[in-house]
């Protein structure tokens, strides 16, 4: 066989995300980078290399999203787009022109609404029924653990007053015990996924993914941890594998869902499927690496596990309490899958580590890779203690934009919020942060997310104030945190993530260097080219733009 073709990029700054943390050239070879270093260095060993000048633009590692959903986002891309409605009588006009534009759709969906658009008003059924009464209307939140639905849909639904609430979840009723219209967590994340899932087809589906595939490349994401995946995910990303010819656009790594269902027995029967999985599918561009675990909502929605009531004197459990989770979670361990739980409240995360705790108790010492994601509020003392298992931090900037703040102060209303997305206490700590963007919940692009973390200002509106500056970060460890970190959070940090001899060749190149023109200049870059494994997949033209 002919030896693959040595390449030369040279003239440009590279950020290689290691040690030593700066080159001018890199040297490709296939898929593998074989030199990163000075250019007088790989003059020599690149003698009769094709030579791509990179004309002084800056270069640095593919962003690795550590927690994404990708079939989600790529569906989302299709429904009403709701995030920046200014108020209700915005969202109210955005579903009745989608209505009006499309009048033989069955259903209308909408998205990532938030709840400080409303004013003070309660989300309800009636609102929605207004504009759009003779078809069903499911609008999901910005946070997407809690969903806004019209009469139309809850009949749909089979949802009436006397429809029990499912294990992990609530149904919004009104005064008069009547559904309201609001479903939060498995009402919404469950029974009514369930049924919109059932509504679509395998074709729709892998439209869906080669969307989120294609804005994932341009924007400069190489690899995801695909959170949450589900049968019907599994089975997008299994055809697109195929049609590839075994190889996926970019590299996934995924976890299993494992529902709370109140039956230990099928509780336990998901790990096991996870761990069949992980056994079939461990190749370089699609991996099941563990399971996913929803530990508790989220704090818009007031569903998060906390140790003291929010501010309006509710103080909801957890989805799993620590009796449940931990023989799922020593299950998983023994099975030497990776647990990722999501855990937003500083009470879920403690629920989180006393489950690991448990599971390095029953299944004794040895390596492991576990993460807790999001970990939005949380005690210092869990913070040391994270850091002391060895359990991933992983985070998403993006939530903590300001531009969509004013709520989640407000549904905390103490102090609390004052350590909000505490992320360098992670690392002070001793343990590894890992950045994601947890899309559709978020935007996905990795650039504003990364101008979030080194300025804790808002990539939506960047004039208002910070949010809690004081936990901004330099930009070498945000892009760390996005890249090397992210990686070593899916076990793929002797693979991608970095710029080393024997490293994929996965890297992006952009249009501006923001070490050289600060981080205000995140939100002007865009990805001139994106690499994966030795080859150009996008290549933008001068003057366009970013995608989504």
């Amino acid at each position: 066989m002919r030896e693959p073709e040595l390449v030369h990029y040279r003239g440009g700054r590279i950020f290689t995300a290691t040690e030593p943390a700066w080159a001018e050239s890199l040297l490709v070879q296939g898929d593998t980078v074989t030199f990163a270093g000075d250019t007088a260095a790989a003059g020599t060993l690149a003698e009769g290399a094709r030579v791509v000048d990179l004309d002084g633009a800056f270069v640095l590692p593919g962003f690795v999203d550590a927690h994404t959903h990708l079939l989600s986002l790529g569906e989302s891309l299709r429904q009403v787009d709701l995030f920046d409605a200014a108020d209700l009588a915005e969202i109210q006009a955005r579903i009745g022109a989608a209505a009006a534009a499309d009048p033989a759709a069955p259903r209308v969906l909408g998205r990532s609404w938030l709840f400080g658009a409303l004013g003070g008003r309660t989300p309800d059924r009636h609102l929605i029924d207004a504009v759009v009464a003779d078809r069903p209307v499911y609008l999901t939140a910005n946070d997407h653990h809690s969903a806004w639905v019209n009469s139309a849909a809850l009949r749909e639904l089979g949802i009436e007053a006397d429809t029990p609430d499912p294990v992990g979840g609530r149904i919004g009723r009104d005064s008069a015990n009547e559904p309201d219209g609001m479903l939060y967590e498995a009402a919404a994340l469950g029974l009514m996924r369930r049924f919109l899932d059932s509504t679509v087809n395998d074709a729709e589906r892998d439209t869906a993914l080669a969307s989120a595939f294609e804005r994932y490349l341009a924007d400069g994401v190489t690899t995801v941890v695909d959170m949450a995946l589900t049968a019907e995910d599994l089975g997008a990303l299994e055809r697109a594998a195929e049609r590839g010819g075994g190889r996926l656009p970019l590299r996934v790594a995924a976890h299993w869902l494992v529902e709370r269902t109140g039956r230990p027995e099928e509780e336990l029967a998901q790990v096991a499927m996870a761990a069949e999985l992980s056994r079939r599918l461990a190749g370089p561009w699609l991996r099941v690496t563990g399971i996913k675990l929803m530990v508790d909502g989220v704090i818009d929605s007031c569903t998060a596990a906390m140790k003291e009531p929010f501010a309006d004197g509710s103080h909801p459990g957890p989805i799993w309490d620590l009796d449940a989770l931990a023989p799922v979670v020593a299950a998983a361990d023994a099975a030497g899958l990776q647990v990722a739980m999501h855990a937003i409240g500083d009470e879920a995360s403690d629920i989180a580590l006393s489950a690991l705790e448990h599971a390095i108790a029953v299944n004794g010492p040895r390596d492991r890779r576990h993460r807790i994601e999001h970990l939005e509020t949380v005690t210092e003392d869990n913070v040391r203690r994270l850091a002391r298992l060895g359990v991933v931090a992983s985070m998403q900037p993006v939530h903590a934009d300001p531009a969509i703040q004013d709520n989640w102060r407000a549904m905390l209303g103490d102090d609390r919020a004052l350590r909000g997305y505490p992320w360098p206490e992670f690392s002070a700590a001793g343990a590894v942060v890992a950045f994601g963007s947890d899309a559709p919940t978020a935007p996905h692009p990795p650039l504003p997310n990364m101008f979030i973390a080194t300025t804790r200002r808002s990539a939506v509106d960047p004039r208002l104030a910070p949010n809690v500056p004081e936990y901004a970060l330099p930009l070498a460890e945000a892009l760390a945190h996005g890249t090397r970190h992210a990686a070593y959070s899916c076990r793929a940090e002797n693979h991608t993530g970095r710029l080393a001899a024997g490293l994929a060749a996965d890297f992006i190149v952009l249009d501006n260097d923001p070490f050289a023109e600060g981080p205000d200049s995140l939100l002007r870059a865009r990805v001139r080219s994106t690499v994966v494994a030795g080859e150009p997949v996008t290549r933008r033209r001068p003057g366009t733009g970013a995608s989504g």
